[in-house]
């Protein structure tokens, strides 16, 4: 058996499991399980450290790499596991040396490196995902920011870009290779390009994908900072329909006081000023948005301003997170609620979540969308929201559908 990626977490880590797969592969590795870990929140961690050990009993004789952000931020609790055999830093996972490092007899059990000494990111062309029909394509790693519950920074390092031209090849490669729709990955995408020359903003390098890849029907980006988005961004939202109509924000709380101690660098203003500006300019836009519950000092009528951005901003694919003490975080540091309250609050959030999709899918009935299948069951509209197939289909179509209901979760289509 060759190399089998288990991934957690985010679309970029998601991309780099590609280029995880192809380096170990190149380096010899064979009968591996590489554990491609998320550090976003304690669960995160949990739910890594329970899978290695559930892999260690379905595949005794394999062996198991641990890597990505929790590797990076906790190396030795994974080192302390007697069912891993490597564990590699968030550099080292794409680096083809690092890898045959690690076969060699001396190698140290944890090659993990200082992610704040990386200054680089290099293009990883990946010109095929195993298993489907939207490529990643990552933009940008690491951030320069410091939001004071986020432990991301130290698993990923300093922000940097990789240059517009390598994006574009890498892009034009996978639409050569049949796929319809590519997504841009990173850490904080929205700072894209204030390390390379001339500062290119992400509006720039989506205008450049589009006018050099004229063959690629869909492109969309993945998380975005508004306050960030730059004005080309916008105008080409506005003006090109290649450009998917789906942002997914991330907001973390509706509550000025609660983004202030956050270290957020917006105002709740701000985040309904951006929806209403943007829904202006591409009326069939949806949001989607990060949001934190049971944030340290928020009381119930700073919750209560989290629940109302919901309908403010018009949110429509809620991605809730109860806040997780992350050591050597600030707010970790800071007077912290029950997990019963926080629990809770999670609850409220995702119903309230829960009611925005339903209203998407109630006006979403009797629409026709132009739908990429995903399986042979199921697929997606422009606007990111999931569609039943009436039929099977082949995986990578672009189809227009009319949508005849729903089950509360995705569209059915007729």
């Amino acid at each position: 058996m060759s190399v089998d990626v288990v991934t957690f977490g985010c679309r970029l880590n998601a991309a780099e499991s590609e280029v995880i797969r192809r380096e170990a592969e190149r380096a010899g590795w064979r009968d591996t399980v590489v554990v491609n870990t998320c550090a976003v929140t304690a669960e995160a961690v949990r739910q890594a450290r329970q899978a290695i050990r559930a892999l260690r009993r379905a595949r005794p004789q394999a062996k198991i790499v641990v890597t990505g952000c929790a590797a990076q931020t906790e190396p030795q609790a994974f080192v302390a596991m007697a069912e891993a055999d490597q564990v590699l830093g968030n550099a080292e996972k794409l680096s083809a040396a690092a890898w045959a490092r690690a076969q060699l007899a001396d190698a140290p059990k944890a090659i993990v490196n200082d992610i704040m000494a990386v200054t680089e990111t290099a293009a990883h062309l990946v010109d095929a995902f195993t298993g489907r029909t939207r490529a990643f394509v990552q933009v940008q790693n690491g951030c320069d920011h410091r939001c004071t519950f986020c432990i991301i920074p130290f698993g990923r390092g300093n922000s940097r870009s990789v240059p517009m031209g390598a994006v574009v090849d890498d892009i034009r490669a996978l639409v050569a290779n049949g796929y319809r729709e590519v997504v841009l990955t990173g850490v904080d995408i929205t700072s894209y390009g204030a390390d390379l020359p001339g500062a290119p903003k992400l509006g720039t390098l989506v205008k450049q994908i589009l006018k050099h890849v004229p063959q690629l029907p869909r492109l969309r980006v993945s998380s975005i900072d508004s306050v960030e988005a730059d004005a080309e961004l916008l105008d080409v939202l506005a003006r090109d329909a290649r450009l998917m109509p789906h942002l997914h924000l991330s907001l973390q709380a509706g509550d000025d006081l609660i983004l202030k101690r956050m270290k957020r660098r917006h105002s709740r203003v701000d985040a309904v000023a951006f929806c209403n500006t943007v829904r202006r300019l591409r009326p069939d836009v949806v949001f989607g948005a990060d949001l934190i519950a049971g944030f340290p000092t928020e009381t119930d009528a700073m919750f209560q301003r989290s629940l109302d951005l919901v309908e403010e901003c018009g949110l429509t694919h809620l991605h809730v997170f109860p806040f997780s003490p992350r050591p050597g975080t600030p707010a970790a540091r800071m007077p912290q609620h029950s997990r019963e309250v926080v629990k809770e609050r999670a609850q409220r959030l995702r119903q309230r979540g829960v009611l925005a999709l339903r209203r998407h899918l109630d006006a979403e009935v009797g629409a026709t969308r132009r739908v990429l299948t995903e399986s042979p069951e199921t697929g997606r509209t422009e606007q990111f929201t999931p569609v039943r197939l009436a039929a099977p289909v082949e995986p990578g179509k672009i189809l227009d559908l009319t949508m005849a209901g729903h089950d509360g979760r995705q569209l059915l289509a007729a």
